[in-house]
């Protein structure tokens, strides 16, 4: 058993993520590699969460079928043409980029919220995996206004699949990458051969009925009790910033340093029509039977939703689902802390963070609240992205000083720190005052965010601290 362990540890050890370098050619992959990995992370456990939550807040089906539609091409866009054409030009991690422009020690603040952040939604994903896995128990589910563990059963449950997906995480983007390959496909068919198992019990037998179908019994453009009303800009808006943290906030120059060519960034779409257009829809669905069966139950149940639909292999797409999102995600956590503690082992430091979102995932109130916490978590992340991109595209043309902190050798950058404070600040006197909702701030708050790094910059550069080659 020692060598096992042993043969193990060195297995961890050997793991090479160039936390701190740019990514080698011969290390670079192949456009397959994000396919798999965007399919898998994307096609995953949000998916029967925020479908099931359109129907919830009484979007219409047209607000559905186009509000995705449009939401989803500006995605892929802000991934192809911000994300991945920076993370080729850069080929480092966003943490690492960061750090050359704002300073060791705004590093520090950022990766701490960050990978707090990244580990809340890990572990939603987590909580999701263990509605499906605790129907052979019997495990009550918990329902839509439930905080806090519902039982000890459930907490066990989602210990076990904690420890799973912090394992596969451990062993860096390849490993996340072959898992995603190998999910993504089946989950997909799970998906849709799920919905279309279940419309003929709405009342869809042919083609012809189901806008009809979809207009009176799935998006019914009524909200249940206690939820908001969503309209089509919400719908668009929440499809294009859900991942506003990965592209627009930079994220996923994690991922796709490791791409060839930047065109690679367009694999997003393999995420986003499979996942947030198609699973959405499709989960959506699901939904509105069990509401129907269930006479607007308030339990949220994912799980037992797809074994309803699709019998075991649906609870085990759950599960999986679950898993897809949660690997990527924590393996962004773990080079979050890992920045902050660059003589760790990514894995070490990954094994932490697995413990920490594992603990989070026993709350439900994480699953509960997802759209507005993913919009938030998008929300705060966003300035720094709108940092990177000026300060790597902008400011040579205009004569400013890019990455200030490593040429300067300062360890707090004024002027990265006073764009995203401020900035947050202003969106958040937006909501207040004008009553903008979250999922709308995104947008000008990314200008905002640029206008203020640009004054600030021109006002507290000192070229006299530069050092000379």
């Amino acid at each position: 058993m020692a060598f096992n362990n042993n043969k193990l540890i060195g297995k961890l050890n050997e793991v090479q993520e160039f936390e701190r370098e740019v990514i080698p050619q011969n290390k670079l992959k192949g456009w397959k590699s994000f396919i798999g990995t965007y399919a898998g992370e994307h096609t995953a456990g949000t998916e029967f969460v925020i479908g099931p939550l359109f129907v919830a807040h009484g979007a219409s089906a047209s607000d559905i079928i186009f509000g995705l539609l449009l939401g989803n091409i500006l995605a892929v866009l802000s991934w192809a043409f911000f994300t991945a054409k920076l993370s080729v030009k850069k080929r480092v991690t966003l943490y690492y980029q960061l750090e050359k422009i704002g300073g060791k020690n705004f590093t520090l603040f950022y990766n701490l919220v960050n990978a707090g952040l990244f580990c809340c939604l890990a572990g939603s994903m987590i909580a999701v995996a263990g509605t499906a896995v605790g129907i052979p128990f019997d495990l009550p589910i918990p329902s839509l206004s439930d905080i806090y563990p519902t039982s000890i059963d459930w907490i066990i449950i989602v210990f076990i699949i904690g420890a799973i997906t912090t394992f596969i995480a451990m062993f860096g983007f390849n490993e996340v990458a072959k898992f995603a390959n190998i999910a993504a496909p089946w989950m997909i068919m799970v998906f849709v051969a799920a919905a279309v198992a279940v419309l003929p019990d709405l009342g869809v037998h042919s083609i012809s009925d189901f806008w009809q179908v979809a207009n009176d019994k799935i998006w019914t453009g009524v909200p249940l009790e206690g939820q908001s009303q969503f309209t089509f800009w919400h719908v668009l808006f929440f499809a294009w910033f859900c991942n506003m943290a990965m592209h627009i906030g930079m994220a996923d120059m994690s991922i796709l340093r490791y791409a060839k060519k930047w065109q690679y960034g367009f694999s997003s779409s393999a995420g986003v029509f499979l996942g947030h257009y198609i699973a959405w829809i499709a989960s959506g669905i699901l939904y509105s039977l069990f509401l129907i069966e269930s006479n607007n139950s308030t339990e949220f149940a994912p799980g037992p939703v797809a074994y309803r639909a699709a019998g075991i292999a649906g609870a085990i797409c759950v599960i999986i689902a679950g898993w897809t999102t949660a690997n990527p995600t924590l393996y962004r956590a773990g080079l979050a802390v890992q920045a902050i503690m660059p003589k760790s082992k990514t894995w070490k430091v990954t094994l932490i963070v697995g413990l920490i979102t594992t603990i989070a995932a026993c709350f439900p109130a994480l699953v509960m609240n997802l759209l507005d916490f993913v919009a938030l978590y998008g929300l705060i992340l966003m300035p720094v992205g709108a940092v990177i991109y000026i300060d790597t595209y902008l400011f040579p043309k205009m004569g400013l000083i890019d990455e200030y902190a490593e040429k300067s050798g300062i360890r707090f950058n004024v002027s990265a720190v006073i764009t995203w404070g401020l900035t947050l600040v202003l969106c958040l006197l937006l909501n207040l005052m004008y009553g903008i909702e979250i999922f709308f701030l995104g947008l000008p708050g990314w200008f905002i965010a640029v206008v203020i790094y640009i004054i600030s910059s021109k006002l507290l550069q000192k070229p006299t601290l530069i050092k000379k080659p």
